[in-house]
């Protein structure tokens, strides 16, 4: 934990989906608000059918979802969504002529109930 998970829209062709989960798991060990490095995992996934709005323009959109265990502060979610949010603006060039929508939503999971082994380590 914690897990990272970004959808992309398939219109976003100069996004550098390796560089981004690379700066994704950079920040959140910079954080110190994790353990092990080894910890952090992050994937995304490619939309190729997708609708934004109603309008017939071109829109995209990159949705990043952090879900960690529970118990941390507000304040803590928000630092770390708002971290993550800079990183995205910054992975552009973003196309011209294509509404680009960028947003990061953090999830808590259930301490109690959530469980992991590492094998082979």
């Amino acid at each position: 934990m914690p897990h990272l998970h970004m959808e992309y829209t398939a219109n976003l062709p100069e996004l550098n989906v390796d560089v981004a989960l690379l700066r994704f798991n950079q920040a959140l060990v910079a954080s110190g608000h994790f353990g092990d490095e080894f910890d952090i995992k992050s994937r995304a996934i490619k939309l190729d059918t997708y609708r934004v709005g109603t309008g017939i323009g071109e829109r995209g959109f990159v949705a990043l979802y952090l879900s960690m265990l529970s118990g941390r502060s507000t304040e803590v979610k928000n630092q770390l969504s708002q971290s993550l949010l800079a990183i995205l603006q910054d992975l552009g060039p973003w196309p011209v002529g294509v509404e680009v929508q960028l947003s990061v939503e953090v999830l808590d999971n259930d301490r109690e109930t959530y469980n992991k082994v590492a094998i082979g380590r």
